[in-house]
């Protein structure tokens, strides 16, 4: 197959990881990474001679996969599906702003584009999004990390997170008012609200557990399908502890299926 040439936009501790563990790939190779142009020298110095850094999408950009945050989306991933780019997207939390999904559907519509939501942190959502075709009753996550995981968040205001003993729940809400409050913690509950029932109708339930040491993740879904149940413990990715390893790996899972000849 063809070789895949990728432009990457963002080099904070994700991109640096899919920079370096992408050389193993075979047949993809990142060509540019974009980032802010008063950013763009001290990331030439960090990059491989053979990846350009540049503040802009070049125009011979075929494949962009987004990785820097939600401003990103509206800056860059916007314009260039409108220019017939395909797009993968990290920052899914961004979807739960009001009017983010129609501007990035309309945006792929004019352009011809496909715009891919990358599962990132999250497993599950092959099952959940199949399950949602035959009709969805309940669909619920629970996202449980350390009180101190939780600090400079809305949870400060109303807790104590260093006096914490037991289990404490710091937010019920909809998925999208949960993005809205937790923006740093949105990407997971918007992945699986867009897989299912939608940001308004999917609940969200978030702890402080000073019990636990890592980032526990619990959907529950029942529907036409029957039930299920998922429940994941993410190691953290070493540049940041606040980022599941797993999130790159789903990139990395993502553009090694554009080259394989079987996916899966």
């Amino acid at each position: 197959m063809p070789e895949q040439q990728v432009t990457l936009v963002g080099h904070g501790a994700i991109g640096r990881s899919l920079v370096q563990r992408s050389a193993a790939l075979p047949g993809v190779r990142i060509t540019h990474v974009v980032v802010p142009p008063h950013h763009r020298d001290a990331t030439q110095a960090a990059l491989p001679a053979s990846i350009e850094a540049c503040s802009t999408v070049p125009a011979s950009t075929r494949l962009l996969l987004e990785c820097a945050g939600h401003s990103a989306l509206l800056e860059h991933v916007l314009p260039a599906l409108e220019r017939g780019v395909e797009c993968a997207v990290l920052s899914v939390g961004a979807v739960s702003e009001p009017g983010m999904l129609e501007q990035l559907e309309a945006a792929a519509r004019r352009g011809a584009a496909q715009v891919h939501l990358l599962s990132g942190a999250i497993g599950g959502v092959d099952a959940l999004a199949a399950a949602r075709l035959a009709g969805l009753d309940d669909v619920t996550y629970t996202g449980r990390k350390p009180p101190g995981s939780w600090s400079g968040t809305p949870a400060e205001q109303s807790f104590d997170l260093r006096a914490l003993r037991e289990p404490t729940v710091i937010l019920e809400a909809s998925a999208r008012e949960a993005a809205r409050l937790y923006p740093k913690n949105a990407n997971v509950a918007a992945t699986i609200a867009l897989a299912g029932l939608g940001l308004d109708r999917t609940r969200v339930q978030l702890v402080a557990d000073p019990g636990v040491t890592e980032n526990i993740h619990e959907i529950r879904v029942r529907g036409a399908f029957g039930e299920m149940a998922i429940t994941m413990r993410g190691q953290p990715l070493a540049d940041n502890p606040k980022t599941s390893a797993l999130t790159v790996l789903s990139a990395l899972r993502f553009l090694s299926n554009r080259t394989s000849p079987v996916t899966l």
